[in-house]
C-alpha cells in the first residue's frame, strides 16, 4: 500500500533518485489536473512549461475522446501526441490527425453486449466509434456530447460504422463500482473493462489488452523514454495499469481506493494543484 498524502509529500529522498532519470510526465485529466470547475490551474500549466524547458515530455493520457481532449491540450500548450479513449487512440496535436487506433472487433462488441445483458437485463450501450458517439435508445448520456447522435440497435450501429473505440455501459440501480465488478467477470478474455465515473453508473470497455499503459508504453518508447523514466498521475480505475507501469505512479488524494493501492505515492488533491506540486518537486530534484 502507498503512504498517505502527507507522507508522500515529504518522501523526497526516494523521489530524488527517481527524478534524475525523469523523461516523461503522463497525466490523466478529470479529477487529476482538471478541477471541479472544469479548469486547469495556472500553476499546473506553469509546471508543464517547466517540464518542456527541462526537456521532459508531457503527455495527456485520458479516457476522453479526441474532441474533448484536443482543445484542453492546446490550451495547456502541448504539441506532442495525446492518448485518448483509455488507450484506443493516439492523436497528434501538431498535425491534428489520428496516429493510431486500437479498436474492438464488431464480433467482440456483440459478445460483450450479450454477456452483460445476460447478467444485467436493464443494461444499455453506447459506442465511441470512428465517426463519433452512437447509442441505443435506452442509453441516456450524462453529458451533452455536442454531436448529433445516431440512435439504433447495436447491430445497426455497427453496420454503419464497425470501428468501435470504446463501448460505454450504463445500468439503472448499479453504481460504477458495482457495474465494473460484473463487467470484469463477464468480459474477461474478450475485452478490457474499467471506469472513470464514481458518481454515476458507467463502465467503459476497450479491446483486450488496450489500456492507457499499453498505448503510452509504445508512445514513450518512440520518444526514447522507458517506463523507469515516467512519472504518471491518475485518480480512477482506468488509471490502474498506468500507475503500476510507470517508474513512479502517483494517485491523487481525492482518487479511488483502487488507484491509491496501485500507486507508489499519493499526490495532494486535484483542487490544490497536486500534480503541479509533485512536478515542481521532481524538477527541483532533477536539477
Amino acid at each position: 500500500m502507498p503512504p498517505d498524502a502527507a507522507t508522500a509529500v515529504s518522501a523526497t529522498a526516494e523521489e530524488a533518485a527517481f527524478a534524475r532519470g525523469l523523461g516523461l510526465v503522463a497525466t490523466d485529466l478529470d479529477g487529476t489536473i482538471v478541477r471541479s470547475d472544469g479548469a486547469v490551474a495556472p500553476r499546473t500549466l506553469a509546471a508543464f512549461r517547466a517540464c518542456a524547458e527541462a526537456g521532459v515530455h508531457v503527455v495527456f493520457v485520458t479516457g476522453r475522446p479526441v474532441r474533448w481532449t484536443a482543445p484542453l491540450a492546446a490550451d495547456a500548450g502541448l504539441t506532442q501526441p495525446v492518448v485518448c479513449a483509455n488507450g484506443a487512440v493516439v492523436y497528434d496535436l501538431g498535425s491534428e490527425r489520428v496516429l493510431r487506433r486500437r479498436a474492438l472487433p464488431p464480433a467482440a462488441v456483440l459478445t460483450v453486449a450479450g454477456r452483460l445483458r445476460e447478467a444485467l437485463p436493464a443494461i444499455a450501450f453506447a459506442l465511441e466509434s470512428g465517426s463519433g458517439f452512437r447509442r441505443e435508445s435506452g442509453y441516456v448520456p450524462r453529458f451533452d456530447t455536442g454531436l448529433e447522435q445516431a440512435v439504433g440497435s447495436l447491430e445497426d450501429l455497427l453496420e454503419h460504422d464497425p470501428m468501435v473505440l470504446k463501448v460505454l455501459v450504463r445500468c439503472p440501480g448499479q453504481s460504477s463500482d458495482e457495474l465494473l465488478a460484473v463487467a470484469r467477470e463477464a468480459v474477461d478474455g474478450v475485452a478490457h473493462a474499467t471506469h472513470s465515473d464514481p458518481g454515476g453508473s458507467l463502465v467503459e470497455i476497450s479491446a483486450a489488452g488496450v489500456s492507457k499503459a499499453s498505448t503510452l508504453a509504445d508512445l514513450a518508447a518512440e520518444l526514447g523514454v522507458g517506463a523507469a523514466g515516467v512519472a504518471a498521475f491518475g485518480d480512477m480505475p482506468n488509471d490502474l495499469e498506468l500507475l503500476a507501469w510507470a517508474g513512479r505512479g502517483y494517485a491523487m488524494a481525492n482518487g479511488h481506493p483502487e488507484a491509491k493501492a496501485a500507486a507508489d505515492s499519493v499526490a495532494p488533491p486535484c483542487e490544490v494543484d497536486g500534480v503541479a506540486q509533485v512536478i515542481e518537486r521532481l524538477l527541483a530534484a532533477r536539477a
